[in-house]
């Protein structure tokens, strides 16, 4: 069967240097757009149907109205509210502070981890002893022993703000995390690229510096955002001391009128806070495995 130039998709002798498509692709352009235009329409109507059969059973449980004046009293949620978001900005302050000892300390431990040759055992030993020991303690746990422990110590010159030994029990748990990712990232890369680093006349040291930690960090940045992410939400956890962040400041009204409103208002203010990052990082590895997939990046 022989196509006309329309179907084929050549160029019309009046066309010029443009390009026309053909008729037969303009069908299946205009088929993709309403299809796609169907599958929004039918998800929206879906999600629509799902909310309003949700909220129908929420609503006509026995218990919602105690349920509505205990944990969504709006006079409470006004009052926590600008007090929940003063007590963020200490939650942001450790979250800045401690991503990036985070961030450093884990390199360093991943580095450690993956240095060749006996000289190093012992440096390998304890950087694995670490990672192990804080991956398996649980975070509240590990706060509880560095904030309620280190004070009662009572070590000269050592800081009790619970702050700052919040902090520090953040950094040392998310550390252990960060190392882990970042040995993977390292040990991905091919002992070639190694190679052939040495083989250009580059020392140990500068082909980890130049060849390998650039790959490694570059292809890790999904999970690194991700630890981030959850750092970001345990930052609350640092009012088990008595530092007064967020979710401290919802504490103290919950604790003065007995209505847990205020909780809510704090959980859906980390709620506000975390989805932007997640779908940062959802847009980061998208884009990453589409660059790998088109041979962007190794």
């Amino acid at each position: 069967m022989t196509l006309t130039k329309e179907e084929s998709g050549a160029e019309s002798p009046d066309s010029g240097d443009g390009y026309t498509p053909s008729e037969r692709r303009l069908e299946r352009e205009r088929h993709k757009r309403t299809r796609s235009r169907r599958a929004t329409a039918i998800a929206a109507l879906s999600t629509l149907v799902t909310a309003v059969v949700l909220y129908l059973v929420v609503v006509n449980a026995p218990g919602w109205p105690r349920t509505k004046e205990t944990f969504f009293n709006g006079e409470y949620a006004r009052e926590a509210f600008p007090k929940v978001l003063e007590g963020l900005w200490l939650n942001l302050r450790l979250l800045l502070i401690c991503g990036v000892a985070v961030l450093v300390l884990g390199m360093l431990i991943a580095i450690a981890r993956t240095l060749r040759g006996p000289v190093f055992f012992p440096l390998r030993v304890l950087a694995a002893a670490y990672t192990d020991f804080f991956r398996g303690l649980p975070l509240i746990i590990n706060l509880m022993i560095v904030v309620l422990g280190v004070p009662a110590l009572r070590l000269q010159g050592v800081t009790v703000d619970p702050v700052l030994l919040g902090g520090t029990a953040l950094t040392l748990t998310y550390s252990a995390y960060v190392a882990e990712v970042f040995r993977a990232g390292i040990e991905s890369i091919h002992p070639s690229q190694r190679a052939a680093a040495r083989s250009l006349g580059l020392s140990n040291r500068q082909a980890l510096r130049h060849v390998v930690l650039p790959q490694a960090v570059r292809r890790q940045v999904p999970p690194l955002l991700n630890d981030l992410v959850s750092l970001q939400k345990d930052t609350g956890l640092v009012s088990i001391g008595g530092a007064v962040d967020a979710v401290r400041a919802a504490d103290i009204i919950v604790g003065r009128s007995l209505n847990y409103t205020p909780y809510i208002v704090a959980g859906l203010v980390f709620v506000a806070l975390t989805i932007p990052m997640t779908r940062f990082t959802d847009w980061v590895t998208t884009r990453m495995d589409r660059q790998r997939a088109q041979g962007g990046t190794t």
